[in-house]
């Protein structure tokens, strides 16, 4: 039987996200209602400039005092799309201290400070959800939080954001330039006037952060994660990549220690090789690649941002919101019994691609593998080419420390015969 009296729902932020939770909630509320058990309604949307007009949302709900709306205590349900830290985090607790439960889609905020979202709402008896945070409408979180929760996860490899992969994807197919590519880009409305949250790996940092800390029930913050950007992948590289067999994609990789006893969260351009999966992941969308003991081999792909599909995120965690309250019930809370250590990048072991320039002379080669040899790293492949005085050399290793490649590219400068290092590039996906 259905309860007739309608859960309540504040909404923080009615902008591109916002603006289409709200629309669902009215257009497709009878469905809801009958998937929920109860009628759900939008009792207020706290918005910074009230003036704006918002097609199909009454504006008498329209506040600019989001902390009042929080505070009212006949709110079940608040959904925080507004993004940032502050005063997003102060919002949130204050709606579990006043009743409420707390949908979210702040990567930036529960990358940074998930742990004290998490403490407040289980302090409070309240759920707090947030699918929407990380590869917009590709079910990602409930997955890896509760249908692998009796597995154990080893490693999660994903493309989490749109707007990268675009770049590189077009670098890619039409041989443009980096600059070309994010112009294109702009264009199209898939990168932001200031795409350094992008580009840099900002973005996809956070996403990692989160997904690193559910998958192995560890506490993992937003600066525990390595951080490169794309900015200085050149089409040179994806020649090189070519000839590999392989193309470049910005990557977030979360990885069990092969022993078990620490993790590592990074995010950096990669090479992979053209049978993965990931490599055929086109435009704007997102795909993550997860390995677990038990279940093998998963892979999530879909729309990764934009309004509609990060809403549908949103919705699908306020009807589990919604099932919760009326059962009187809590979903999953936080996970972070494993309490596993962050191991620095110089600890993750993977396959490395380094172009040289050098002088074009007999012993080059044999002067650069044993800067190798000296360091431990072992050459799987050796690339040269050259004339006029100068060459290129391009070396492929097994797999190595990032400590130890660190220290083989220092020797190698110090090499009077090596006039650069073009390039330095991760293998991944092997």
């Amino acid at each position: 039987m259905m309860r007739t009296r309608p859960l309540k729902v504040a909404l923080l932020g009615c902008g591109v996200v916002g603006s289409e939770v709200a629309r669902i909630m009215t257009t497709h509320a009878a469905d809801l209602a009958a998937r929920i058990g109860a009628p759900v309604e939008l009792a207020g949307v706290a918005v910074r400039r009230p003036d704006r007009v918002r097609e199909g949302i009454d504006p008498a709900l329209v506040t600019t005092d989001a902390t009042a709306l929080v505070k009212r205590g006949d709110i079940d349900v608040v959904v925080e799309v507004i993004g940032g830290i502050e005063p997003a985090r102060t919002l949130i607790t204050t709606a579990f201290e006043h009743g409420a439960s707390v949908v979210s889609a702040n990567k930036a905020l529960l990358a940074q400070d998930g742990a004290t979202l998490h403490a407040a709402a289980d302090a409070n008896g309240k759920d707090l959800y947030y699918e929407a945070a990380v590869a917009g409408a590709i079910p990602l979180i409930r997955p890896l939080r509760e249908s692998l929760a009796g597995d154990k996860v080893n490693r999660v490899l994903g493309i989490v954001n749109g707007t990268t992969n675009f770049i590189l994807d077009a670098m890619d197919t039409t041989g443009a330039g980096y600059q070309e590519a994010l112009d294109e880009a702009t264009a199209l409305g898939y990168a932001e006037a200031d795409p350094t949250a992008d580009v840099e790996g900002f973005d996809a940092a956070a996403k990692a952060a989160i997904l690193a800390g559910i998958a192995f029930h560890t506490r993992v913050r937003l600066d525990d994660v390595h951080r490169e950007g794309m900015t200085e992948v050149t089409a040179a590289d994806f020649a090189s990549a070519k000839e590999m067999g392989c193309t470049i994609k910005l990557l977030a990789i979360c990885e069990r220690a092969a022993d078990g006893a620490s993790v590592t969260a990074r995010v950096h351009p990669a090479m992979i090789p053209l049978s993965h999966p990931l490599a055929s992941v086109r435009g704007a969308y997102n795909a993550v690649f997860v390995e677990s003991e038990a279940a093998g081999q998963l892979m999530f792909y879909g729309p990764g941002a934009g309004g509609a599909p990060t809403a549908s995120a949103v919705l699908g965690d306020l009807v589990a919101v919604c099932r919760n309250r009326i059962g009187g019930a809590t979903g999953p809370g936080e996970s972070a019994y494993a309490a596993l250590p962050v191991s620095p990048m110089g600890d993750v072991v993977t396959r490395y691609h380094i172009s040289l320039d050098v002088a074009d002379k007999p012993g080059v080669l044999a002067q650069v593998a044993t800067v190798f040899a000296e360091h431990g790293v072992s050459i799987d492949t050796v690339r040269q080419s050259g004339k006029d005085g100068e060459a290129s050399l391009v070396v492929v290793t097994h797999r190595a420390s990032d400590a130890a490649l660190g220290g083989t590219v220092e020797a190698l400068r110090k090499l009077d015969t090596v006039r650069g290092v073009a390039s330095i590039m991760r293998v991944e996906g092997e």
